[in-house]
């Protein structure tokens, strides 16, 4: 039986690994797709303390050596099932494991736009963090999809740092609060297109232009990067009959700390007002203290 069961192997998931194993406890971290999550694909990662740059690649991989450095196990595989009990249980699509404590870290995946190449210009022109990667466009033309609160904050953030921004939304008036409105209008650099659709990505891995689409008229907009701000979705289905969620369907945890005891949540996956890189290794070892203390009671 392991001490906890991390269900996710991004940022906050690899941070309470490294807390729990490196406190000699037995752990398991089960993650369905991709070691470091959503962070592994960005091309460079210059916001994190300690690192003037490091590549998104190369920092989930210096998380996943420091895991098993100290013995933690990391496996890849799909949880279906969390059953709560003395002892917890974690369903996978072929096993069954037991532990004394879950850490759900499932994160969150963004909304995409659907179009034919956009998987792979991920980080090569489409982001999803402008404070993140806007750095890498200086005075260069961007565009931000989206009308709400985000995609407005990064719009004002790029018009900063880049020659022209275009901000592209299908509705006919922005969604954001007054304020950000305000201020955006006072850019002369930005340049808000109503009720227009990106229909098309040009570029071969590597974003080059865009197709845009408003009524009937169609035409393309030379930008050298694309931010979209449409949205994200918890993966909370895993656990969202078991646990609280709120409007959004992100985990309810003050803390860390969910309804039920033993069971904990870290990361993007859990409801609070800032999900950064910085904020995930945070609540990760949170966490992790808090498993520690947990099992102490035992």
């Amino acid at each position: 039986m392991y001490d906890s069961i991390i269900i996710g192997g991004g940022p906050a998931g690899l941070t309470a690994g490294i807390y729990l194993a490196r406190a000699n406890k037995k752990i398991l971290i089960l993650e369905k797709e991709t070691i470091g999550g959503q962070i592994a694909s960005s091309f460079s990662i210059q916001n994190y303390p300690g690192f003037s740059e490091i590549n998104g690649a190369e920092f989930a991989s210096n998380l996943y050596d420091q895991v098993t450095s100290f013995g933690g196990e990391i496996d890849i595989a799909n949880v279906i099932k969390i059953e709560d009990g003395k002892v917890k249980k974690v369903y996978t699509e072929d096993s069954v494991y037991e532990a004394k404590t879950v850490i759900i870290a499932t994160g969150v995946r963004h909304n995409k736009l659907g179009l034919s190449g956009e998987e792979e210009m991920i980080g090569n022109g489409i982001h999803y963090c402008a404070t993140c990667d806007g750095a890498f466009y200086k005075d260069s033309d961007v565009a931000v999809i989206g009308g709400a609160n985000t995609a407005v904050t990064n719009a004002l953030f790029l018009s900063d740092l880049c020659k022209n921004v275009y901000v592209i939304y299908r509705g006919e008036k922005l969604k954001c609060e007054s304020v950000l409105e305000e201020c955006l209008m006072k850019k002369d650099n930005v340049t808000v297109l109503y009720d227009t659709v990106v229909s098309k990505l040009i570029g071969s891995n590597e974003l080059e232009s865009i197709e845009i689409k408003n009524n009937n008229e169609t035409r393309n907009l030379d930008v050298k990067a694309l931010f979209l701000a449409i949205g994200m979705v918890a993966e909370s289905s895993l656990a969202g009959d078991l646990l609280k969620v709120d409007d959004g369907k992100y985990f309810i945890a003050e803390d860390t700390f969910t309804k039920i005891d033993g069971i904990f949540v870290a990361g993007d996956c859990r409801s609070k007002t800032v999900r950064q890189l910085t904020t995930a290794t945070s609540d990760g070892t949170i966490a992790a203290m808090n498993v520690l203390e947990y099992i102490k009671k035992l």
